[in-house]
């Protein structure tokens, strides 16, 4: 069993504060009891509309922004996972990128795979999608986690990849952007993919105006057990993996299926 934190905060356009925000954060998640804290998409650096500054502000795996939360992981004893900005090999976009790290290592990261153009947006301008490799995953006290980003949601084959790769949780730093139904959205794709997955969801998202906040932790069977509204705050729920192994006993759904989860590039 381990303690999972989501932490709900607007990153903005300087790094600087950023971090020093997610410092805080991590703090009160750690005196909490934490040991893992899920920060939303984009806490390196975030302008809205998005423009050319996001390439100035991309860095690699070892710059500044996953150093100090490596820092601040091992000041605290824990795991921070959060979104940054990625330098791309593209030269004209960045990638949408969420790492895992604790006191010494980059323990999982990932790139956002379905980009956000929907709904008047075209994140595509801007960033380079990820590549479809294996289910980028880690272990805390005996529990699996694997990562997924925001739009990511609304496509299950990604959150049923990630259960077959034997997560227990799935983490999902997001800028769920407001309007029209998109709350309702947001909690019924939370919610969603951990009833069919039988496992535990978590979804860090930024508060309003930009975001629609209400950051949540699903368990395997639906039932919300920790959640934020739409302020800056950490929430913590404890998660148990033998409830997934419970959960699955009772409704197998994924050893009844028959169908598979092929790629399509």
């Amino acid at each position: 069993m381990t303690a999972l934190a989501i932490a709900q905060f607007a990153p903005t356009a300087d790094p600087a504060a950023n971090l020093e925000h997610i410092g805080q954060l991590v703090a009160r998640a750690s005196d909490r009891g934490a040991r893992v804290v899920v920060f939303p998409e984009y806490s390196s650096y975030f302008v809205d509309p998005f423009d050319e500054s996001l390439r100035e502000h991309a860095e690699a795996l070892d710059g500044r922004f996953v150093d100090g939360l490596a820092r601040l992981a091992g000041e605290h004893g824990v795991v921070v996972v959060a979104g940054l900005i990625e330098r791309a090999d593209d030269a004209r976009r960045v990638r949408n990128a969420v790492v895992a790290v604790d006191g010494d290592r980059v323990l999982a990261a990932y790139r956002k795979l379905h980009l956000y153009d929907a709904f008047g947006q075209r994140e595509s301008d801007w960033i380079e999608p990820g590549t479809i490799d294996a289910p980028e995953t880690f272990e805390v006290d005996g529990v699996r986690f694997g990562l997924m980003t925001c739009y990511d949601l609304r496509f299950p084959e990604v959150a049923r990849r990630i259960a077959d790769a034997a997560a227990d949780a799935i983490l999902v730093p997001a800028e769920w952007v407001r309007g029209p139904l998109k709350e309702h959205h947001w909690r019924t794709l939370i919610h969603a993919r951990a009833i069919e997955n039988t496992l535990f969801v978590a979804a860090s998202d930024h508060p309003p105006p930009l975001g629609v906040g209400n950051s949540m932790i699903v368990d395997p069977q639906g039932v919300e057990i920790a959640a934020i509204g739409t302020g800056t705050d950490v929430a913590v729920a404890h998660l148990d993996p033998e409830a997934v192994r419970r959960v699955r006993r009772v409704n197998p759904a994924l050893q009844l299926r028959r169908f598979a989860v092929t790629p399509r590039e």
